[in-house]
């Protein structure tokens, strides 16, 4: 699994010109499932974003995370994150995990994120999404599993 989190001031997605996730001060998280990924790496994922330390302290160090200051997620599937991209001109799509595998750990992704009782929103499963942020910062993290 591969998560790519930005830090913002706000965010939102769109599908068919319709919001249907929009969060304030918090975290944007693209979420790539790829073949062999397993609910326990899921978890563990879990664990490291509510965990991850990239919101600043009293003296400007980052130093608090998303569930320190109480923040918000959205959350988007992005397969393209499972793409292997280290030839050619076209990216390969081989090691993205199926849709079916994928839904499956991504409702368990959503479902673990929810637990941790901040405001947790999201795109839609597959669908073409408009994503909107203010990167703050920038500050951007690629965490894999």
């Amino acid at each position: 699994m591969k998560c790519l989190l930005q830090r913002v001031k706000e965010s939102s997605v769109t599908v068919e010109n319709e919001v249907v996730g929009a969060i304030q001060q918090g975290i944007l998280i693209l979420a790539g499932l790829e073949k062999g990924d397993t609910v326990a790496q899921v978890d563990r994922m879990i664990e490291r974003v509510l965990s991850y330390r990239i919101f600043p302290d009293a003296e400007g160090k980052m130093n608090c995370s998303v569930s320190d200051i109480g923040g918000e997620l959205l959350v988007v599937s992005q397969f393209t994150l499972a793409a292997d991209t280290k030839k050619g001109t076209r990216p390969s799509f081989s090691s993205a995990a199926h849709p079916d595998l994928a839904t499956e750990l991504f409702e368990h992704y959503l479902l673990g994120l929810r637990g941790s009782g901040l405001r947790v929103e999201t795109g839609v499963f597959g669908a073409d999404m408009q994503v909107a942020l203010v990167n703050d910062g920038p500050v951007t993290f690629l965490l894999e599993t």
